[in-house]
């Protein structure tokens, strides 16, 4: 049997990203902590900007502000970046205060 994410492949692409520059430290079974640099984060998921020495399908936890913890699971990786999907989906007023919290230039909101 195996074991492993159920990952959706429904393109969840409409949602918006939001440029940030944030740094975090992710939670890994296996590896332990593990440095995510997000580039760009939605209400579905998020996109890191450094290399992720983890396989398609594997879980990672980070705490995010106003949201706090939540798990993601890697659904792609390129050797730059990498694209995760939240287990759950943010609930918008959270995402919007989150989004104030990490970019405190206006100008960079969408």
């Amino acid at each position: 049997m195996a074991s492993g994410a159920q990952l959706s492949v429904t393109e969840l692409r409409r949602a918006a990203r939001h440029p940030v520059s944030f740094r975090v430290v992710a939670e890994h079974r296996r590896e332990g902590d593990v440095m995510l640099d997000i580039a760009n984060i939605s209400i579905h998921g998020f996109m890191v900007g450094n290399k992720v020495e983890l396989g398609r399908g594997e879980r990672v936890t980070i705490r995010l502000p106003v949201v706090g913890r939540i798990e993601a699971h890697l659904i792609w990786s390129t050797d730059d970046r990498s694209g995760f999907q939240f287990e759950r989906i943010i609930r918008q007023d959270d995402f919007t205060n989150m989004i104030t919290a990490l970019q405190p230039n206006p100008r960079l909101r969408r």
